[in-house]
């Protein structure tokens, strides 16, 4: 019989695959296709959803991407990851869990997609693909500290984004990813965290502009829109394109080769690789 911990084991492996068709996609499209991207994160989906089973992809990724963002979750209330209860491992912690509402919000736009009988009339309304995250940024901004909020939460971005961009820069990532890995995990690591780190400053600043500046909830960028938004930033926008795309592939060797610690509680620290 399969243990629970086999059974998370295998769910966070289908959420890294899943991460992997995501930004794999993103990436290319945004390289080779203007108009999709110009859609925004509905190009994306709309993509997969052209794809060959794509409909059978996208109820992969809403699985997976809701398996990836409960892996976070776990990680904010459990620790599985033993970042420790300190300022830092807090800090770390959190970002997990802002990671995790990310990712339900994805694994909610594919399951639209999935459900939908004419693709993009699924995805939200709309070119941009940000509806459902303009329509929830108005319901916060409706509260009287929601602006407070909004703006809290991209100064939280900011804050992730410089994470991303350390990650990138000294490889602090291996030390989650088994020897076994091949030896390019390093650089397509390196280049994937950058470019995210890059795509979390915009989205950023659009919340930090909602919420600070009056910028209004049609400021609120969401993944696609975020890249979309670089189009005219030459090659920002294409080393950025680049860098997502080979994330993609890093995501797909983590799939594969990432240390997922074990959900027993008596197993002890995880351990991962020096």
């Amino acid at each position: 019989m399969v243990d629970k911990s086999e059974k998370f084991n295998w769910l966070v492996r289908v959420g890294y695959f899943s991460r992997a068709i995501l930004y794999f996609v993103l990436g290319l499209i945004a390289l080779t296709s203007a108009q999709k991207i110009a859609e925004g994160t509905n190009g994306i989906f709309q993509a997969i959803q052209d794809f060959p089973l794509g409909t059978a992809i996208l109820w992969i990724m809403v699985v997976g991407l809701i398996a990836y963002a409960l892996f976070r979750f776990c990680s904010l209330f459990f620790d599985i990851e033993n970042n420790g209860s300190d300022a830092k491992g807090w800090g770390k912690r959190l970002g997990h869990a802002g990671s995790g509402v990310a990712h339900l919000a994805l694994a909610y736009s594919a399951y639209k997609f999935a459900t939908s009988d004419t693709g993009g009339s699924g995805g939200g309304s709309g070119g941009s693909g940000g509806g459902g995250a303009q329509e929830a940024a108005s319901g916060v901004l409706s509260f009287e500290f929601g602006g407070i909020v909004l703006g809290l939460l991209g100064v939280a971005l900011f804050i992730a984004a410089f994470h991303q961009a350390k990650k990138g820069v000294t490889g602090s990532f291996m030390n989650r990813i088994s020897a076994q890995a091949p030896d390019a995990t390093r650089w397509l690591g390196g280049a994937g965290f950058l470019a995210r780190a890059v795509v979390y400053t915009v989205i950023g600043w659009s919340l930090f502009q909602a919420g600070f500046m009056s910028g209004g909830a049609d400021q609120i960028k969401t993944l696609g829109d975020a890249v979309a938004s670089l189009a005219g930033d030459g090659w920002i926008f294409t080393l950025t394109a680049l860098g997502l795309l080979l994330f993609g592939l890093f995501s797909l060797v983590l799939a594969r080769y990432r240390i997922i610690p074990d959900l027993d509680s008596d197993a002890g620290v995880p351990k991962f690789r020096a």
